[in-house]
């Protein structure tokens, strides 16, 4: 075991293979890292999509809320007057 530790030390081809492997790992793990951030930024934009669905249908309710008749007698001149 020592001794393949000294040559892959003292060789040159070894530490030239050694680095490359480096690199090449640092380059996926960076690939990796840049997908999985671009699938969260996905899936924060479509939340947020679908809040904004969701914040305009409550406005769309709480407007027809507030046009409701409190009670039975505005009820009964909305329809007289044809106001639906």
């Amino acid at each position: 075991m020592g001794a393949l530790i000294a040559w892959f030390t003292g060789s040159r081809f070894a530490l030239a293979v050694g680095k490359w492997a480096t690199v090449a790992l640092t380059i996926t793990l960076f690939l990796l890292s840049l997908r999985r951030s671009g699938e969260r930024a996905g899936r924060l934009a479509e939340r947020l999509e679908n809040q904004e669905k969701a914040n305009e249908i409550q406005r769309r309710m709480l407007e027809a809320a507030s046009r409701r008749p409190h009670d039975r007698e505005e009820l009964a001149e909305r329809l007289r007057d044809g106001e639906f």
